[in-house]
């Protein structure tokens, strides 16, 4: 299968999921986002968005910046992803990436994937931005939120790391795409470390 024949579909695009995304634009695949959310004032400090954005869906948000930036067609979906929709949503997927931010929505991912037989990645972010990682979905358990709707970045206090996690979170699509492979890491501001080869 080539690169042009790979569907990336990035469920949720806020902090890391649209940094990742923007970071994956040179692959020859189509990339496609899901995020119900609208882009606010506050997000453009820690996410990929610009001040014209804001009041819109995060997820038409980022295809028409990938459009206008770069050049890049990619497709949107403005819905909260969901057991009744999951299917329809991630069904013509090769690779699903997970950069939601809540235990849920990362479970009804798993479920479906694991169901379904689609490759899944998860990027996850500590909620007190001191670490990050990229995690295959036979090895990853996610961790409930201390609270229900839980901010981990709005401040743009964890940029810098929210800049490595996604280039790594890039990196594992990228090389998935090109050569199959599904490496996790770890990522603190000290280090970006391979956990599995």
């Amino acid at each position: 299968m080539t690169e042009a024949q790979k569907r990336i579909v990035f469920c949720g695009v806020g902090a890391l999921g649209s940094t990742a995304a923007l970071f994956c634009r040179n692959l020859d695949a189509t990339l496609a986002f899901v995020d119900f959310d609208r882009v606010e004032a506050k997000n453009l400090l820690a996410q990929a968005y610009v001040k014209p954005s804001v009041g819109k869906n995060k997820a038409d948000a980022l295809k028409l910046q990938m459009l206008n930036f770069y050049g890049i067609k990619a497709e949107a979906f403005g819905v909260r992803l969901g057991e009744d929709n999951v299917a329809a949503l991630l069904g013509a997927a090769d690779l699903v990436v997970d950069a939601f931010d809540n235990q849920a929505s990362r479970l009804v991912l798993s479920t479906y994937a694991r169901g379904a037989g689609k490759a899944l990645v998860h990027g996850a972010l500590s909620g007190d931005g001191t670490f990050g990682l990229v995690r295959w979905d036979e090895r990853f358990a996610p961790d409930a939120e201390d609270a229900a709707g839980q901010a981990t970045c709005e401040g743009g206090e964890h940029l810098p790391l929210i800049g490595l996690l996604g280039a790594a979170l890039a990196r594992t699509v990228q090389d998935f795409v090109k050569t199959g492979a599904r490496r996790d890491s770890m990522v603190s501001l000290a280090s970006v470390t391979p956990t599995f080869p």
